[in-house]
């Protein structure tokens, strides 16, 4: 191995150092500039919580360089800085919050804070305890069926929050299991699709051009799309089940490069919303108020039938009134959504106080992070690997298309949290499990790209790398 591959690992572990510290200081002076800019002066908590910041950048740096050395070096700093611009937002909505107390919104910055210290230690045990991400692949089945228990289980759950029911209460706690079985399909997806891409991909007959799939390998997908209509009717759930179908159409195409699935996927997807809209009332309200978001300042009588919510509405003018620097970051209403402002609708108060060009960044800063993914699972080697990185990859945007569709009036809203940034224990550990398995994938993937260092002892040994075999499923035709 020459000096230059030997150097390149500890010189992506620098990229990534210099680029945490800059996340820390982004972070830290947001937190202070926010109680400044609102209060005038310094929040007395900022030692503390500078100290925190620092810590949740430099231990998972320290285990990354001890335990995936060749990991893409920009994968945990975007994902931290995300997390850092959540936790200014949140501390900036607790201010005003606190400050109206009708609003009857709990303080939410401290407890996401507390959150975003477990999904780093969970990331933290992922990469110490999982050495080879095809390991996952002897274990699809069972992670499929957990899976389906953890979709299924908020069904029976009393908890039935703001018309959906995607929530398990756990005593004082509640988890969204649907943000840890979108991470469990993936996995369950790629291990399949791995086994049986060639009889996806080389089986049909082609109609008008388009190669279409034989009736018996449609199975698969028409299982998916009733699961996730089921999950539709059953929860309420527009947002799960749109990112639990779109994983598996993205994965599918991956794995088979035929179009004739995404043009299944689709007219199956809009066929399935298309009939449970107009069936389901909850689901039918949040069409009506993306079709007619301003009909609810109309008197009550001259309203759309199931139109009972402001927020599309209130969400439209919070963007409008930013324009494109925004008001300044504090200097902006968007309390004026509700309960739901730190949640699915925190991209308002990105929008109001830090305007067009502040959505831009955020969502550039998505665009990266799943880019980084996405680049992980193309010099990946094995299929597998290359599967799941690009199904992570795929939910991420995904969740945030759902999400930025939702509060902009592009689609429906689906009451989904955006990744990282908005208030959710649940959706901050999965986001950070997620963030883990990238990290491990492509460490592997830049391992496999590197020869070995021949050993001193036996100077004329092969140069190449050799990887452990993984014992699974033989492919079709081994």
């Amino acid at each position: 191995m020459t000096f230059a591959a030997l150097a390149h690992a500890p010189n992506r572990r620098r990229t990534e150092a210099w680029l945490l510290g800059f996340v820390v200081f982004i972070t830290v002076f947001g937190y202070a500039y926010t109680e400044l800019s609102m209060k005038g002066q310094l929040p007395g908590g900022l030692a503390g919580f500078a100290v925190s910041v620092f810590f949740i950048a430099l231990v998972p740096h320290l285990v990354v360089r001890r335990f995936a050395p060749r990991a893409d070096p920009l994968i945990l700093p975007l994902a931290t800085l995300l997390t850092g611009i959540g936790l200014v937002l949140l501390h900036r909505l607790d201010i005003t919050y606190a400050e109206k107390p009708r609003l009857q919104q709990a303080q939410a910055a401290t407890g996401q804070l507390v959150w975003t210290v477990i999904g780093v230690a969970v990331c933290i045990a992922i990469l110490m305890v999982l050495r080879d991400h095809r390991l996952l692949q002897r274990y699809i089945y069972l992670t499929m069926a957990v899976a389906l228990v953890m979709l299924m289980a908020p069904a029976f759950s009393p908890a039935d929050q703001f018309g959906a029911k995607r929530w398990i209460l756990l005593g004082p706690l509640s988890l969204q299991p649907g943000e840890f079985v979108k991470i469990m399909i993936v996995v369950f997806f790629a291990g399949y699709l791995t086994v049986n891409r060639d009889a996806l991909a080389l089986s049909g007959r082609r109609v008008m051009g388009m190669q279409l799939p034989p009736g018996r390998q449609l199975g698969p997908i028409f299982t998916i799309w009733v699961i996730s209509l089921l999950v539709l009717v059953f929860e309420r759930d527009l947002g799960t089940s749109l990112i639990f179908f779109g994983v598996f159409v993205i994965m599918l195409y991956m794995a088979t490069e035929r179009t004739s699935w995404v043009v299944c996927g689709l007219l199956m997807a809009v066929v399935g919303a298309g009939v449970v809209g107009s069936i389901e009332p909850h689901v039918k309200g949040r069409v009506m108020a993306w079709l007619h978001p301003m009909d609810i300042f109309l008197p009550e009588n001259k309203r759309p039938p199931g139109l009972i919510s402001d927020q599309a509405a209130q969400a439209l003018f919070s963007f409008g009134s930013g324009g494109i620097g925004g008001s300044g970051l504090g200097q902006g209403h968007p309390e004026l959504i509700g309960f739901a402002g730190n949640s699915d609708f925190i991209l308002t108060t990105v929008g109001e106080e830090l305007g067009l060009a502040g959505v831009m960044a955020v969502l550039l800063l998505y665009a990266l992070l799943a880019q980084r993914g996405l680049r992980a699972g193309l010099t990946a080697r094995d299929p597998f690997g290359k599967l799941v990185a690009v199904g992570l990859a795929g939910a991420l945007l995904l969740q945030v298309f759902v999400v930025t569709g939702g509060v902009t009036g592009l689609i429906p809203l689906t009451g989904k949290a955006l990744p990282f940034l908005a208030k959710g224990g649940s959706s901050m550990v999965a986001n950070w499990v997620m963030v883990a398995v990238l990290l491990r994938v492509s460490d592997s993937a830049q391992r496999r790209r590197e020869p070995v260092r021949p050993s001193p002892e036996r100077p004329d040994a092969d140069a190449t790398q050799r990887v452990p075999r993984i014992s699974g499923p033989p492919a079709p035709g081994a």
